[in-house]
């Protein structure tokens, strides 16, 4: 197996694990949501995130980059604290309404459907992708799969 093969391998597993980190992370915020009230809960989440990206940083020196440099990113780099509060407070809201299953296959969907627009499109300074006709039966095969799966509902 080649350089390039292994390192695609190794990040397509680490995006597995995000993904399975997602969902108990989910699972987890919407059963402190019951009990004190889910803005409530995404207010504790982004706290005792703070206080863990506080430790990591500047306890354990685990940051490559230099604060320094914060003034040359684009604004719209500074977007992304105020989409995760929505996305904690939407992904905690779901779950208890749909089920940890059904909320995460609306999420899946909607993350690759929004990954192809910015793939397409090259937006926020990433790499313009072809997307091309297998893409778009990936998305098909996709929904079906979600139709399956939310056949309950």
């Amino acid at each position: 197996m080649g350089d390039t093969t292994s390192i695609a391998l190794g990040s397509l597993l680490l995006a597995g694990l995000s993904g399975v980190l997602m969902a108990i992370q989910g699972s987890i915020n919407a059963s402190l949501g019951k009990v004190i009230g889910i803005w409530e809960a995404t207010f504790i989440v982004h706290v005792i995130a703070v206080i863990v990206l506080f430790l990591m940083l500047f306890r354990i020196k685990l940051g490559d980059g230099s604060f320094s440099n914060i003034n040359q990113a684009p604004w719209y780099s500074y977007l992304g604290g105020v989409i995760s509060v929505f996305i904690i407070y939407l992904v905690a809201l779901s779950i208890p309404k749909l089920g940890a299953a059904n909320a995460t296959t609306a999420i899946i969907i909607g993350q690759v459907l929004m990954a192809g627009v910015i793939d397409y499109f090259g937006l926020f300074g990433l790499k313009q992708l072809h997307f091309g006709w297998q893409h778009v039966l990936g998305i098909l095969f996709l929904a079906i799969g979600a139709k399956l799966l939310l056949n309950d509902l």
